[in-house]
């Protein structure tokens, strides 16, 4: 069980440092990717405490408001959607790709269009400005689920921490002459 706190824990940490990455492009982070095969293997609670917590400690760190109440509580929730979806569909690159897609479109639904009202935002207004910004999620998270999702769900499944490749001895090697 150690093996695979510690996992959980790398991927924590990667997920934040590349958030805090400098000149990052906006809502491009692996924070989906990673929650969609943690919640797979790992269930509702611990989804959604890694996507509360992935965004309450950025925020802490960088610009804690009122919003991120909203984004903590919203990814908290997707992750433990997360499951339930992967309960019922196999865990392929395909079907990453489909609950990051839905899930960003909600996420962003409701941080970035719902709540504008309490930032003294139209809705209509918050709902165009959310366009260029939701494209851009869509397509850092889409590409994510395709690349890292898969390697992520291989992992958090493997009994193994590390997998090297068999050392290959001298004596097995064929020489040409």
């Amino acid at each position: 069980m150690l093996k695979n706190k510690f996992k959980i824990l790398i991927v924590f940490v990667g997920c934040l440092l590349f958030r805090l990455l400098p000149l990052r492009a906006p809502n491009v982070e692996p924070i989906m990717a990673s929650i969609m095969p943690l919640s797979r293997k790992y269930g509702a609670m611990l989804g959604f405490t890694f996507g509360f917590l992935s965004i309450f400690i950025y925020d802490s760190v960088t610009h804690f408001g009122s919003w991120t109440w909203i984004a903590a509580i919203t990814y908290g929730l997707i992750g433990a959607v997360a499951t339930l979806y992967f309960k019922k569909f196999k865990s392929s690159p395909f079907n990453f790709a489909i609950f990051a897609f839905f899930a960003t479109i909600v996420f962003d639904l409701i941080t970035g269009v719902l709540f504008a009202p309490i930032f003294h935002m139209n809705i209509g207004t918050a709902f165009i400005l959310q366009i260029p910004f939701t494209i851009l999620h869509l397509a850092g998270n889409i590409a994510f689920a395709f690349m890292l999702s898969p390697v992520l769900n291989r992992w958090f499944t493997s009994s193994k921490f590390f997998t090297l490749p068999k050392r290959v001895s001298l004596e097995e090697v064929s020489m040409v002459r």
